[in-house]
């Protein structure tokens, strides 16, 4: 499906989109949450793995449907998706316009998982989002993801290439059909202890978003519990369910809470409402 016939064809629905060029950053593990924290909240969601080749998403999405159907324990599902890079540009991206087309026709939202590198299928599924979240580690290693930093004075020098795409891919948007995109930079794998480091981190991270215009929140911090549950298809969010077989901790609570506060920040809402209601002006203003 064109350009000309999203713009002929406007749906409620919208697009998150999950990008970082980098890998490591935790970017599958964010999007699944995300996907998990937008169908409990209510709404029918499609979901689109970019990095078939690597599958982590769509491995996710079959370990749920597996553990669902085992357990006859009702989860919610979204319609998924995946589009292998096959070399041939125009035919990938035509198949991604089709699944989008597709999938904005039957769902409320659609999530898009990119992969963690560079090449014209992440970029054509980034000029879709509506939100952009980008998972970056609470790292100085990977904040060149954003900018380019003196390691002598700790200033910032420049934007980085992704930074520089992302700027392009706005100004692709805003030709293609007036949308606008916004992006969110959300801190991830967070240190539980309030170290200097993080401090530190947060002061230029917060100097950045000013500068070439994100918004920043903070993400999920590094817990085992996060990628025990992949196997399963779960998150913590659906421990309420009867017949699940995992016992709820201090830990669990904990980060249940913490996902919770990621989903506030992106305007999700916690409990079911009405399926096709729009995310809040919050998170895309």
């Amino acid at each position: 499906m064109s350009p000309e016939a999203h713009r002929q064809q406007p749906s409620p629905a919208r697009i998150v989109v999950v990008g970082n060029e980098k890998g490591g950053s935790g970017k599958s593990t964010v999007a699944m949450h995300l996907l998990i924290g937008f169908l409990r909240a209510g709404f029918t969601v499609g979901s689109i793995d970019l990095d078939a080749r690597q599958g982590t998403l769509t491995t996710y999405v079959r370990n749920r449907d597996s553990y669902a159907r085992h357990t006859g324990v009702a989860l919610p599902m979204p319609i998924h998706q995946a589009i292998q890079l096959t070399g041939h540009e125009s035919g990938d991206i035509n198949r991604l316009d089709d699944n989008i087309g597709g999938l904005l026709a039957e769902c409320d939202l659609v999530l898009i998982d990119t992969p963690g590198a560079d090449n014209y299928l992440s970029r054509a599924g980034h000029t879709y989002a509506d939100i952009l979240v980008t998972p970056l580690n609470d790292s100085f290693i990977d904040l060149d993801v954003l900018a380019k930093v003196d390691p002598s004075t700790m200033r910032i020098m420049r934007p980085s290439h992704y930074s520089e795409m992302v700027w392009d891919i706005k100004k692709q948007r805003g030709v293609r059909d007036g949308g606008s995109i916004h992006w969110v930079v959300l801190r991830n794998r967070l240190s539980q202890l309030d170290a200097r480091n993080k401090r530190d981190m947060e002061a230029l991270l917060r100097d950045l978003s000013r500068r070439i215009g994100f918004q920043l929140i903070e993400g999920l911090c590094e817990r085992v519990i996060y990628r025990e549950m992949y196997l399963k298809g779960l998150t913590l969010l659906d421990l309420r369910e009867k017949g699940t077989d995992i016992t709820l901790s201090m830990s669990h609570i904990a980060a249940r809470q913490e996902l919770r506060r990621l989903l506030d920040a992106l305007g999700v809402p916690h409990q079911t409402g009405e399926p096709d209601a729009p995310l809040p002006k919050a998170a895309t203003a």
